[in-house]
């Protein structure tokens, strides 16, 4: 994401030009955006025209539109963002007060103005625009017949490529369909890999399964490498690492980057830092459960005291549609780094981030940790959820 042009004034609104470089970029744009706020971008609308002689025609012209934006849809697999709103500004093709869905293009800039900008928004631009955050990490998680090829950003889990082939069961004195079947499936494997992973940016390659599925893969991958003299993949081979995972499924990837030779070779990722210090929870959990509470009024009782020392939160919070519930989280994620705390906001996109969890804080007298989405109704009510231990 680039930034080009930011003008905010001191009651905190104004407005910002950003263009976006990258499908990651829209899921950060995703995030900021809230109903309410206008969006000034280029896009395409169907005109009608009549001639001199009376004959209607229609015609897609390329405009530039303004919209006060009512509805933010957003594909997590393809990273497309459409908006629709109504028209807020003068145009010779869209009346006023008309409605328009604007689907924001990469390298296209787009204006957003706010009423008011909060702190959380502020840090996701920056974030967007930090040129030091990639793509970094790539992983095959596999087993027999059954292998997913996922990219690790630092916002988001994307399923890349699904390979999924049968293969036939060994039969006494003759294993042919079996080989052929297991190289047919390895082969498209391999493609995959070709196609989805740059490795120009990224840093590492996990590829994980049970049993000596990856070993077996990784032998044919570079065997066939050497005999297509494959250059991208022969130069690439440190940048493999074999791990092992209970299946071949996505939802094993939250395990493979809980693996402590996983986290010390990804050290400087956003991901391996988020399941770690889930982990680091669930050790606090287990082995000192006193210091382990539910509830929103506990969390906020713990700020006040300013016994937070880390607090993990989910962007999914930031998005919600009520101002006042919102601004709720905004305040205490202020007020947690104005007493001196450390702030770390989970993507819900992310593995460490797919079981929804709403707060968790590492606190310097207690713990406090908030359950998932479901229960945010409840906990509005300021109603205690429970205590573990």
């Amino acid at each position: 994401m680039k930034l080009l042009h930011k003008d905010i004034e001191k009651d905190n609104a104004g407005q910002v030009t950003l263009m976006p470089e990258e499908a990651e970029d829209m899921w950060h744009t995703y995030n900021l955006l809230q109903v309410g706020d206008s969006l000034r971008a280029s896009t395409i609308r169907k005109v009608q025209t009549e001639s001199s002689t009376g004959s209607v025609g229609s015609s897609r012209v390329r405009t530039t539109l303004t919209v006060c934006v009512e509805t933010i849809d957003f594909d997590s697999q393809a990273c497309q963002l459409r908006v629709k709103g109504t028209n807020i500004e003068e145009n010779q093709y869209v009346k006023m007060g008309a409605y328009h869905t604007i689907e924001l293009e990469l390298n296209r800039k787009f204006t957003l103005a706010k009423k008011i900008w909060d702190s959380v928004v502020l840090d996701r631009i920056e974030q967007a625009c930090d040129p030091a955050q990639k793509a970094d990490v790539a992983a095959v998680v596999m087993q027999e017949g059954l292998a997913n090829v996922v990219l690790v950003t630092p916002a988001m889990t994307l399923l890349r490529a699904k390979v999924e082939v049968t293969i036939p069961r060994k039969r006494r004195g003759s294993c042919t369909q079996h080989d052929k079947a297991l190289e047919r499936f390895y082969e498209a494997v391999m493609q995959a890999i070709l196609r989805h992973v740059n490795f120009d940016v990224v840093k590492c390659v996990l590829v994980a399964s049970p049993g000596f599925v990856k070993d077996q893969f990784i032998s044919y991958l570079f065997r066939e490498a050497v005999r297509q003299d494959c250059k991208i993949l022969l130069e690439n081979r440190p940048k493999f690492m074999l791990v092992h995972s209970s299946s071949g499924h996505k939802y094993s990837l939250k395990e493979i980057l809980s693996d402590p030779t996983v986290t010390s070779r990804l050290s400087d990722t956003k991901a391996a830092g988020e399941v770690k210090a889930l982990e680091d929870f669930y050790k606090m959990l287990q082995h000192e459960p006193d210091r382990a509470f539910y509830g929103l009024a506990h969390v906020e009782k713990a700020n006040e005291a300013m016994a937070i020392d880390i607090l993990l939160i989910s962007d999914e919070l930031f998005r919600h549609q009520d101002v006042a519930i919102r601004s709720r989280y905004v305040r205490l994620v202020d007020s947690v780094r104005d007493n001196g705390g450390n702030i770390r906001i989970f993507s819900s996109l992310h593995v460490s981030g797919e079981r929804k969890y709403s707060v968790y804080l590492v606190c310097g007298l207690q713990q406090f940790f908030i359950v998932n989405s479901r229960i945010i109704d409840i906990l509005a009510k300021d109603e205690l959820i429970g205590c573990a231990g």
